[in-house]
């Protein structure tokens, strides 16, 4: 297999479980939680680290905003033979009652996008594997979050959600969207690989509390100020179950 062209890796570049943020930024402070860790490569939006936690191989690496960039990480790591994918990122709630630093397990994600459709129609499910799931849920549980499961969207256009799409969404009973999880799962579901997606909160779209409009970091719930490194513990602690 020869070099990908985006992650810029080879074979036994990378472990077999990858936990992909969509933030490269984030990929240091996953490995910072870790017990040791290497960057592998680094281009454009994708960051790729290499690192061991309890044990435990595993590589992170950045997918960047949306689902185009979400399938080129899933793609080429599957290439290089990553067979579990963990989407660990932020959404946005659409039910009320869901807050600021809550925790969001996907069960499956509305294909709202373009990209799956270039690969399937699109009735055909967006859905995480059993097992990822599974440990996804009893890693937030052990560890006392305020977990919840259930079906979200993954949305392409960030400010084209008008108060129309999120009054649907939430009337669908959906429970938050975010922009990469319908392609993560969509692939890997073809490909015979494993996926699964857990989301921190980060603002509320039926509440009024959205990405960005709080200005001051004392003013959020204690939950909020440190949810992505909850998130990421979580995520670590599942990683060492499958």
């Amino acid at each position: 297999m020869a070099t990908q062209p985006h992650l810029l890796v080879d074979d036994g570049d990378v472990h077999d479980i990858a936990l992909i943020p969509g933030d490269p930024g984030r990929v240091d402070r996953i490995a910072s939680h870790c017990d040791e860790s290497e960057t592998v490569a680094e281009n454009r939006e994708y960051k790729l680290v290499n690192a061991t936690y309890e044990g435990r191989d595993l590589t992170i690496c950045s997918t960047g905003i949306g689902c185009p960039s979400a399938a080129i990480a899933v793609e080429e790591l599957a290439n290089v033979g990553v067979e579990t994918f963990v989407r660990v990122g932020t959404t946005g709630a659409l039910q009320s009652g869901i807050e600021i630093g809550d925790m969001v397990v996907a069960t499956g994600a509305a294909k709202n996008e373009g990209t799956t459709r270039r690969y399937e129609d699109v009735e055909y499910p967006a859905v995480p594997d059993y097992h990822v799931l599974s440990a996804l849920v009893d890693a937030s549980e052990a560890n006392d979050e305020d977990v919840h499961v259930g079906p979200i969207a993954s949305d392409d256009a960030f400010y084209a959600e008008t108060d129309e799409y999120v009054d649907d969404w939430e009337a669908a009973g959906l429970l938050a969207v975010e922009m990469e999880a319908a392609a993560v799962f969509s692939l890997a579901r073809r490909k015979g690989l494993r996926a699964g997606a857990i989301c921190t909160v980060d603002g509320n779209l039926v509440e009024g509390t959205q990405k960005g409009t709080d200005t001051e970091d004392d003013e959020l719930p204690e939950k909020a100020k440190n949810n992505v490194a909850r998130a990421i513990d979580i995520t670590l602690e599942a990683a060492t179950q499958l």
